[in-house]
């Protein structure tokens, strides 16, 4: 059976298998979802309001008001007392690898896609059941598993895909065998680009290829392989990887398609080229110096970061990617203490690949912020900054809306939190116990209330 075919035919079993009940896509546009009586954390501000409610009528928050709201009549609308707790915006990782979080890096680069899908459709609701209602995908063939939520097929959160990773050859995304060197001249592709992991490209104008495909194919933005990396076979971290020219062709590309380009780097040079070349975002980039800190600052550009700490959330590593791992931990206090003082961009992100122990720590690495950030900067950080981030897609992306914030217009992505997570943090590290509501695009996905397993608490 082909690819293709596999592909189609794990979204049919996982649709039976996986999804319980209603979807976004059956939902009746005209239903409404009322939380009254709840404090609200707008995804912005460093206070959460005065008790107030929040009214939802399809996929949209309509109304946001310290006063009681009366819905239009006819509209037929369900009432939550939010008894004084928490009502947030929807968290978002803004970088995530849909289908490389479960496999272990083999079986991600044998299995077939069909095995890959069901696993993938594991993490996804997983990861929406951990309050997680949108994620950048960074790279990994997450095209089908993107559509198959929004067709509400399977339970997951809004995926931003940005499709293959574009990397030189021998580079961060080349997982060739060395047997596979060198490239044959017929067809030539291996197997992770067979997938659509990652796509080997050498010279800009077989970088600008490999850019118009995946925005063909639909990628809500473009990830380039700029530097050396941990998890990869053959490329030292301090590596500086493709010219400026060879990322500029990318950069155009994008451009011409009303997006951008965020690179995967870690060292001085490999940043301060990417930023020459006109990229918007670098991923990591634990390593550089302070002066090529304060020039992301200066053009404005987003350091998408990882609280890369050497602790139980480390992905697995061995042997010299373990050493490389310990490297760039050692960078990360540095990096945010060097974004947080010069009043950088700083989008979150988990990064969690070939690491399926890692999903249940999705929360508690957000709460890691908290060791650079106050606790309202920390969610700020993670529901309204990534969502900033997200609208750099533009009209590439699928979802017209606002994402991570509480207010007139925007996407209905919320989370009733059982609790003052301004006050503790630690609360969202427990999405099971503590995330008593979850809404996704208007659709409630997860309610502890009805099911009697929170009791109302008292008003402030």
């Amino acid at each position: 059976m082909s690819a293709p075919s596999l592909v189609r035919a794990a979204i049919v079993a996982i649709a039976v298998v996986l999804l319980p009940g209603r979807t976004s896509a059956q939902a009746p546009e005209q239903r409404g979802l009322l939380f009254e009586n709840v404090r609200v954390f707008d995804g912005r501000s460093d206070r959460l309001t005065p008790p107030s409610n929040v009214l939802i009528v399809g996929n949209r928050i309509q109304a946001v008001s310290r006063a009681p709201i009366t819905p239009d009549a006819g509209l037929d609308v369900r009432r939550v007392d939010g008894g004084g707790r928490t009502l947030m915006p929807g968290l978002i990782d803004a970088h995530w690898h849909a289908l490389l979080v479960a496999p272990d890096l083999m079986t991600a680069m044998t299995a077939d896609a069909g095995l890959l899908n069901f696993m993938a459709a594991d993490v996804a609701r997983q990861t929406l059941m951990q309050g997680f209602t949108s994620v950048r995908d960074v790279g990994g063939p997450s095209f089908g598993l993107k559509r198959a939520i929004d067709l509400g097929l399977v339970p997951g959160p809004r995926i931003f895909p940005s499709g293959a990773m574009i990397s030189q050859t021998g580079g961060h995304g080349d997982f060739r065998l060395p047997h596979e060197v060198p490239r044959p001249t017929a067809d030539g592709l291996n197997h992770a680009e067979r997938m659509g992991a990652a796509m080997i490209a050498d010279g800009a104008d077989a970088v600008r290829v490999r850019a118009r495909e995946q925005l063909m194919l639909g990628a809500s933005q473009l990830k380039l392989m700029a530097g050396g990396g941990v998890s990869s076979l053959y490329d030292p971290l301090d590596a500086t990887q493709y010219t400026v020219a060879e990322i500029r062709a990318a950069v155009e590309a994008a451009e011409n398609w009303g997006t951008y380009v965020t690179v995967h780097a870690y060292t001085t040079r490999a940043v301060r080229q990417a930023i020459e070349a006109g990229v918007r975002c670098v991923e990591h980039g634990q390593l550089i110096d302070e002066d090529t800190a304060r020039l992301m600052a200066e053009r404005g550009v987003w350091w998408s970061l990882q609280p890369f700490l050497d602790d139980e959330d480390s992905n697995p590593k061995q042997g010299e990617a373990r050493r490389k791992q310990l490297m760039v931990a050692q960078g990360t206090d540095r990096a945010f203490t060097l974004a947080r003082r010069l009043g950088i961009k700083v989008a979150f992100g988990t990064d969690i690949l070939f690491n399926p122990g890692g999903v249940p720590r999705h929360n508690a690495q957000l709460v890691k912020l908290s060791r650079w950030f106050s606790p309202a900067q920390v969610l700020a950080i993670a529901t309204g900054g990534n969502g900033e981030l997200l609208a750099l897609s533009g009209e590439r992306s699928t979802y017209r809306g606002a994402l991570g914030v509480i207010a007139p217009d925007a996407l209905a992505d919320l989370i009733l939190v059982d609790g003052d997570p301004l006050e503790d943090l630690a609360l969202i590290a427990d999405p099971v116990r503590n995330f008593l509501v979850i809404v996704k695009d208007g659709v409630v996905v997860k309610d502890a209330l009805a099911d009697g397993a929170a009791p109302a608490a008292p008003s402030p």
